[in-house]
């Protein structure tokens, strides 16, 4: 590593876009590349795949500060315009925040394709890797390291010694068997497997049960969409679909899945008619009504709403690819709400990419980037909800059958001190 200060890490600020740490943390020392390789993880809360992350370095201690992921871009020509706007998005970011970088680390982590090596992954990177570096030169911060992660080794872009960068790359610590891993288990920060395996969770299905969910989708429309058009109906197409997604989720809180993973979802799939998951997907695309189902944000409803969202979002197929932004958002939603916030960047992140306009998910992306307290939103739809419970009541008083009284409650008779309980 060509820079001999230490660099320091939150332990309980995972992020995976520019966002400021949490200067009561407890620190993670780090000193060489082959343990900013073993931090990155850590740092983010998963394995990245296929990413440009990039992480400024502040003070003399060199402070780790705000940290940015995004795709590498597969062209080569999109690699300048791509560096010139990652470079100048965590520079300004910092600045807005805390104060202008002394520094930035660059990772760029892909896997190997078929036939590949990482080293040769290493040499197709490196171009981008210059550019990065150029970029940030441009705005007066220096890129402090630049490390290629691919097939289970890591390169410097920045460390000419061959003594501790050799050509061939150096080997990843086996997975929780370094210190830097054991330090970051003990200071709570988690690994939650990799961006391939968390965006695979809320990936729509393919094959035959996706054609099948693409006519229930179409069935849905048909019967629902003039009804949310019209203002007289819209109110109890909201009704029955929240009434149904409540009624999902409590087959789903009577049913928990045996695993996590992959199994989990295979599990909640098994636990949702096509049709009922199109009437719910379609009814989500109603501001209000999915304004209500946002409210399911924490306690006892968190965890099925969280099943739940991420399910729906599987069975956004086909032409209701961007429908899949509303089941996105609150799943983002609801893991920001519970305190993961990598998985909320990821979910967000896929919301945006099935609809870049979302508003929802723009804000909410903005909110958890800039680290703000999600309390203030948690506490805007308790009140929600509490003002919205006597306007039910009093709408289902009034839609009583005419000719029929309310039941008037039967009196007791009066007890007196020596009478049976």
């Amino acid at each position: 590593m060509t820079n001999d200060r230490e660099s320091r890490i939150p332990s309980d600020r995972p992020a995976t876009s520019a966002a400021g740490p949490s200067p009561l943390a407890p620190r993670i020392t780090l000193r060489s590349p082959a343990e900013l390789a073993d931090a990155l993880p850590y740092m983010l809360g998963f394995h990245p795949t296929d990413s440009l992350v990039m992480v400024t370095v502040h003070g003399e201690g060199g402070r780790f500060g705000g940290r940015l992921r995004v795709g590498i871009p597969a062209a080569p020509a999109e690699w300048e315009d791509t560096a010139r706007q990652v470079a100048e998005c965590l520079v300004r970011g910092s600045e807005r925040r805390d104060a202008k970088p002394d520094g930035i680390v660059v990772f760029l982590c892909q896997d190997p394709a078929d036939g590949e090596s990482g080293q040769r992954v290493m040499t197709r990177l490196r171009p981008l890797a210059q550019r990065i570096r150029l970029a940030c030169g441009a705005l007066d911060v220096p890129v402090m390291e630049a490390l290629c992660i691919s097939g289970g080794r890591y390169w410097s872009y920045c460390c000419p010694d061959e003594r501790c960068c050799p050509a061939e790359g150096s080997p990843l610590a086996a997975t929780g068997t370094s210190v830097m891993a054991a330090t970051a288990t003990f200071a709570g920060l988690q690994v939650r497997g990799s961006l391939r395996e968390i965006e695979g969770r809320m990936t729509p299905l393919r094959g035959g049960a996706a054609a099948e969910m693409e006519r229930a989708l179409d069935r849905a429309a048909a019967a629902l969409v003039p009804k949310i058009l019209d203002g007289a109906t819209r109110k109890e197409v909201g009704a029955e679909t929240v009434t149904l997604a409540r009624a999902l989720m409590r087959r789903m809180t009577l049913a928990p899945p045996v695993e996590g993973g992959p199994g989990a979802d295979d599990w909640d799939d098994a636990l949702l008619g096509h049709d009922e998951a199109a009437t719910v997907i379609l009814g989500l695309q109603d501001r209000e009504i999915r304004d209500v189902a946002a409210e399911w944000m924490e306690g006892e409803d968190a965890a099925p709403a969280l099943r739940l969202w991420r399910a729906l979002a599987r069975r956004c197929v086909g032409a209701y690819g961007e429908h899949a932004a509303a089941p996105l958002t609150l799943a983002g939603w609801v893991s920001w709400s519970t305190g993961d916030e990598p998985t909320a960047r990821i979910a967000l992140g896929l919301a945006l990419r099935a609809d870049a306009d979302y508003r929802f998910a723009q804000l909410l992306h903005h909110a958890c980037n800039e680290g703000i307290d999600p309390e203030g939103l948690r506490a805007c739809l308790r009140e929600e909800r509490r003002r919205r419970e006597p306007r039910r009541k009093r709408a289902a008083a009034t839609t009583r059958p005419p000719g029929r009284r309310q039941a008037q409650p039967r009196r007791e008779p009066r007890r007196t001190a020596g009478s049976d309980q």
